[in-house]
């Protein structure tokens, strides 16, 4: 079991056990059992991005706190240099820096993602999703297959998106590794998913 996936695990169950909220009542909040709740509390899985984020608002933390343990604490800028950033692997074989990790009350998320090309997976349906919000994607180098309901198309570098991720959505690589910036943005209510 990997330790950044047990830490997080702690510190969501000794913050759940601190403000007195019921396991039953984190598992509404994701529209799961109890029981699948726990299995994520327990560390034995890796986490989603929509089960962090909706995680750190019921727990009125930012999702910062659950991956490092840390409060962001800048209200004015941040700067974050190339290469740099939250690196978080929330996707198999994808790799995401998210590039505001610093900056509290943050109305999106932006991150640098990398989605490496999957040669077995051939040209095989894309799995598709939908989180709160809205989110922008823009191609800075290879290309994404992108899909989202029933349509799907092909962006390339310089290419963007913009979308209701409430929509399932899917990408991978197309022909090469691709390098993308997303952006999630927040709906009315403060929430990603």
């Amino acid at each position: 079991m990997n330790a950044q996936i047990q830490e997080i695990a702690i510190r969501i169950r000794s913050l759940r056990e601190d403000m007195a909220i019921a396991a039953a009542d984190m598992a509404r909040v994701h529209e799961m059992t109890e029981a699948e709740y726990l299995l994520q509390e327990s560390g034995a899985q890796d986490f989603t991005f929509t089960f962090l984020f909706n995680t750190a608002n019921r727990l009125g933390v930012d999702m910062t706190d659950l991956l490092t343990g840390k409060s962001p604490t800048l209200s004015g800028f941040t700067v974050v240099r190339k290469g740099n950033g939250l690196s978080m692997q929330r996707r198999s074989g994808f790799s995401y820096r998210n590039l505001a990790h610093r900056f509290r009350h943050r109305t999106a998320e932006p991150f640098l993602v990398e989605a490496p090309l999957e040669t077995a997976s051939g040209h095989r349906s894309l799995p598709q999703r939908g989180h709160g919000g809205q989110e922008f994607d823009f191609v800075l180098s290879g290309s994404l297959r992108f899909r989202i309901g029933d349509h799907e198309t092909v962006l390339d570098a310089g290419d963007s998106i913009y979308y209701d991720a409430t929509l399932p959505h899917g990408m991978a690589a197309e022909g090469a590794d691709c390098t993308f910036l997303a952006v999630v943005i927040r709906d009315a209510e403060g929430r990603i998913g």
